[in-house]
C-alpha cells in the first residue's frame, strides 16, 4: 500500500476518533449551594447545566465540586487536589460562608485570589467564571456592601467573567427554598442553573 493511500486513509479516520471526540471539562468549586445541600447530586444546578449542554449537542463534562460548609480557606486547601484534573472552564462558587460567619473580608480576597492563581497556573488557557453572592444585611452595611463588592472585583482583575448573583430570583423565595430557607430546593436550582446557562455558553463560544 503506497504512502499516499496510507495518509489518505489517516485523513478519513481522524475526525471519526480524533480531535473532535475531545470533551469540555467544566468543574463547579463551591460550597452546599454547588453540592446541592438536602438533594441528590443529580438535583443540582450542576448537573442541570451539564443535562442541558449536552442535550443541545456540547460534548462536555461537567465535575460537581461542591462541599457544604466550604470557606474560601478551606477551598483553597483542597484545591491542589481538584485540579488534578485539567479544566477548560472553571467556576468559582465560594465565600458565602465566609460572609455568613462574618469572617475578615480581606482574608476572603486573598484565599479566593490564590485558587484563582492556582487554576490559572495549572490551566494557562482556562476560562474562569465567578460566581457572586450576597450576604444578609445583619452584619452592618458596610460589611455587606464590601462583601457584595468582592465578586465583580475579582472578575475585573483576573479578566474572568461574572455571574451576578447565582441565586437571582431564587434567594429570600420560601417556594423555592428549602425549610432552612438557605439552600435550594430542586425548583430553586433549576432557576440557578438558568442563571448559570448563558454565562457558560459564552465561555464555550
Amino acid at each position: 500500500m503506497s504512502f499516499r493511500v496510507l495518509f489518505f486513509i489517516f485523513l478519513l479516520v481522524i475526525p471519526l476518533t480524533g480531535f473532535d471526540d475531545q470533551k469540555t471539562t467544566i468543574i463547579f468549586f463551591g460550597d452546599s449551594i454547588t453540592a446541592g445541600y438536602g438533594l441528590s447530586r443529580d438535583q443540582a444546578f450542576p448537573a442541570i447545566v451539564e443535562e442541558q449542554l449536552i442535550s443541545e449537542g456540547v460534548n462536555c463534562e461537567v465535575i460537581n465540586a461542591g462541599l457544604s460548609g466550604e470557606t474560601s480557606a478551606g477551598g483553597l486547601s483542597r484545591i491542589d487536589w481538584i485540579l488534578k484534573k485539567p479544566v477548560d472552564i472553571f467556576v468559582l462558587e465560594l465565600g458565602a460562608n465566609d460572609g455568613l460567619r462574618g469572617l475578615p473580608l480581606d482574608q476572603t480576597k486573598v484565599n479566593l485570589q490564590k485558587i484563582i492563581d492556582r487554576v490559572r497556573q495549572k490551566n494557562p488557557n482556562v476560562t474562569l467564571v465567578i460566581a457572586g453572592m450576597m450576604v444578609p444585611p445583619n452584619l452592618g452595611e458596610q460589611y455587606t456592601q464590601e462583601f457584595t463588592a468582592i465578586f465583580p472585583e475579582l472578575a475585573r482583575k483576573n479578566k474572568a467573567m461574572l455571574i451576578p448573583f447565582l441565586l437571582e430570583g431564587v434567594a429570600g423565595d420560601e417556594n423555592l427554598n428549602l425549610p432552612d430557607g438557605i439552600h435550594p430546593n430542586p425548583e430553586g436550582h433549576r432557576i440557578v442553573a438558568e442563571n448559570v446557562i448563558g454565562i457558560i455558553k459564552k465561555a464555550l463560544s
